[in-house]
């Protein structure tokens, strides 16, 4: 795995997930291991008027509690789709680059994906292209043991835990009393700052 990089599957994460991206070789995909609730895995966070509003993808976790994550379907019982879509056009609208790329994350989001894993590597595929990173992707055949390895960053970016990562600043829709609002879905990134947005990883 030298200069190959291990991440869970995430939902349009935060820019630190590209970070990790932008200065590898190549990136696994962590398919294998037990599926994680209140992750990244099926949530981002954008930034609404009101603040940080959470985005969920809903799924169904079956009658066991210890479900691979290649295995979760995405329960469209509810209308998540829509609620989603919605949220990020109140939200960024006004940016300077929704139209440019909203379009692309909506065909995608429209899209019935079985899989949550499908979703989101569509997802990523397609914010990737955006950014103008061109990198190998592919999926783990077994779980690999935790290790505080360099390379290992599947358990590091988790909306339970505070960051190392430190963002660079830039112009946000909303300006919130606090300031600028790190930790947010790629989408914050790329909708206000476009063709720049990998120089802000």
């Amino acid at each position: 795995m030298d200069g190959t990089i291990l991440l869970s599957t995430a939902y349009l994460p935060p820019p630190e997930y590209f970070a990790h991206i932008m200065n590898s070789c190549g990136v696994l995909i962590e398919r294998e291991e037990n599926y994680l609730k209140q992750s990244f895995r099926n949530r981002c966070y954008i930034l609404s008027a009101y603040g940080p509003q959470v985005l969920t993808v809903p799924v169904y976790l079956g009658s066991f509690h210890k479900t691979p994550v290649k295995d979760i379907r995405i329960d469209y019982s509810k209308r998540w789709q829509q609620v989603h879509l919605g949220a990020m056009t109140s939200s960024y609208n006004s940016s300077p680059f929704f139209l440019y790329y909203f379009e692309t994350i909506e065909k995608i989001i429209q899209t019935r994906h079985e899989f949550l894993l499908d979703l989101n590597l569509e997802l990523l595929e397609a914010i990737l292209k955006i950014i103008n990173i061109d990198i190998s992707i592919s999926y783990t055949s077994e779980f690999m043991p935790v290790k505080k390895a360099e390379n290992d960053h599947r358990y590091l970016i988790s909306p339970k835990k505070k960051s190392a990562y430190i963002s660079k600043r830039y112009l946000q829709v909303f300006n919130p009393a606090e300031g600028f609002i790190a930790g947010l879905s790629i989408i914050d990134l790329v909708f206000n700052t476009g063709p720049e947005a990998k120089m802000y990883l």
